[in-house]
């Protein structure tokens, strides 16, 4: 995959035909905590209401069309110096790279874009084999089993808790 073509940007409201095309797909939906978005309405709605606003959400785009996300969510007060991290990537994508490039790319801007930021940490299903993969790519530290952590889709699951620390190396 040639990394020129990645970018990361906000989310704008022009991308809704592209982040519906993803957003729509249960195998992109099957591990976020929001279902599937199956209306125009909705993904404007979610477009205007949650990717727009949010402090670091960043569309993945491939040729400035949306193909993902990626979300950052600082933690406040005492804690602002950890954040969790968030990703999909649309199913077309899958297994080309450019999950691991659009990570490598937020993860080295982040922690000077967020100065009190330190830790960085993704929870992922056990199940989740391909994101624990480009995690681990990028230089993400398996710290630990997380049992029965996460509700998702109806069900308490199981996590492994990554982290990335602003004096790690991007690899």
């Amino acid at each position: 995959m040639d990394s020129s073509r990645i970018s990361l940007r906000p989310f704008q409201l022009s991308d809704i035909d592209d982040f519906l095309k993803w957003a729509s797909d249960d195998r992109v939906t099957r591990y976020l905590r929001w279902n599937s978005i199956t209306s125009r309405e909705e993904a404007l709605t979610y477009l205007e209401k949650v990717a727009i606003p949010h402090p670091w959400r960043r569309s993945i785009c491939l040729d400035d069309h949306s193909i993902g996300y990626i979300s950052i969510s600082p933690e406040s007060g005492d804690d602002r110096c950890r954040a969790r991290l968030g990703y999909a990537l649309a199913a077309e994508s899958w297994g080309q790279g450019m999950a691991t490039i659009a990570l490598r790319m937020a993860v080295s801007s982040v922690f000077k874009e967020l100065p009190d930021l330190v830790r960085l940490h993704a929870v992922v299903e056990v199940e989740n084999k391909g994101s624990q993969r480009v995690l681990e790519k990028v230089g993400f530290l398996k710290e630990g089993l997380l049992r029965k952590y996460g509700y998702c889709k109806g069900k308490i699951r199981d996590m492994f808790v990554y982290s990335f620390l602003s004096t790690d190396t991007v690899v």
